[in-house]
């Protein structure tokens, strides 16, 4: 497990620091499928997915490092009523996922989300990676090693330790590279969708902003004005706005 070095020389657990899960999941909202994804490694995910007549782009929903999969069941199903389907599985350690969340983990966790679409005959040109801040991380580094028509993040870093900076100071630099998003999102192919709140107290704008910068072309940014960091989806035209993205990508 990775580690943070104390003052005392002892080790602090720096996953413990990065994922802060709840076990605790309601039943899942009308409409909406529950599924069970199984990792490479063994590990059964717990998933929820809302599908939409007609849809030709489902998005794989990466969440935050906090809570699970029904924090943004709202906002999800907001995004199928405008016609785009979504696929959002807790990460191991998360909800009814098994395991215990790291870096390596989670990456294995959206693979998996990612493969078993395909294996119900999504195709890799309608599948679009969503994430929401840490789970931006996630979805850039999916695009990267699976076919996706385009990529669309809300709230996302440029690495964990330029996010860490804002609340630990020097310390931040302890984090290493981890969830370097700003090396992956150079090599990126596909279309790219950024949005950030202006007020973020969480993540900088400024890292949404730089994130967005060392992105090729084709992309595009939405500053949500007067936003923060949990009341972001509620920024007017955000959602019409991804859901315009996934079904260009994807069309």
């Amino acid at each position: 497990m990775a580690g943070l070095a104390s003052a005392g020389c002892s080790w602090v657990p720096l996953d413990g620091l990065i994922f802060h899960p709840d076990r605790a999941v309601p039943d899942p909202p009308p409409g909406t499928e529950e599924r069970t994804i199984t990792t490479a490694d063994g590990l059964r995910l717990h998933a929820w997915y809302a599908g939409a007549p007609g849809a030709t782009a489902t998005l794989v929903w990466s969440h935050g490092n906090g809570g699970n999969i029904a924090g943004r069941a709202d906002v999800f199903l907001a995004l199928a009523a405008r016609g785009v389907a979504v696929l959002a599985y807790d990460y191991r350690g998360y909800g009814r996922s098994e395991g215990r969340p790291s870096e390596p983990g989670v990456y294995l966790d959206v693979e998996a989300a990612y493969d078993s679409l395909r294996a119900r005959g999504v195709p890799a040109r309608q599948i679009v990676a969503f994430g929401e801040s840490l789970g931006g991380a996630v979805a850039i580094r999916l695009a990267t090693v699976r076919a996706c028509a385009g990529v669309a993040v809300v709230s996302t870093f440029t690495t964990l330790r330029d996010a860490g900076r804002a609340h630990y100071g020097p310390l931040a630099v302890l984090a290493g590279n981890r969830f370097d998003s700003l090396a992956r999102v150079r090599e990126l192919s596909v279309p790219l969708f950024v949005a950030h709140g202006d007020r973020d107290e969480i993540v900088p704008f400024v890292l949404g902003e730089r994130l967005f910068a060392a992105a090729r072309e084709p992309k595009r940014f939405l500053r949500a004005a007067g936003k923060h960091h949990n009341d972001v989806f509620e920024a007017p035209g955000l959602l019409d706005a991804i859901a315009a993205f996934a079904r260009e990508v994807a069309g």
